[in-house]
């Protein structure tokens, strides 16, 4: 489940609430160990879901860098090449 979570920091245009409570979802379905909860843990899961992604926005806003932002599409060609590499059969 983690692996569909992706960095956020320091990219050209910033991340968006979106992709910031995507990140946040898949961390809490990791930590509570089910990509969906049962009705009676719901409310937890989205209060979780909510701290997580507000964590995660206070942090990317505090951030500090001396790199030049990335580029989206750059790093998504990058990693396509590498997936390539890594499946070529």
């Amino acid at each position: 489940m983690c692996r569909n979570i992706r960095q956020l920091h320091n990219f050209e245009p910033p991340a968006t609430p979106d992709e910031v409570h995507a990140a946040a979802l898949q961390y809490v379905r990791k930590v509570a160990g089910a990509t969906k909860p049962s009705q009676r843990n719901q409310a937890a899961f989205d209060r979780a879901v909510e701290a997580v992604a507000a964590a995660t926005a206070a942090l990317l806003d505090e951030l500090v860098t001396a790199a030049p932002p990335r580029d989206r599409e750059t790093e998504a060609a990058k990693a396509k090449e590498r997936a390539r590499i890594r499946y070529a059969s």
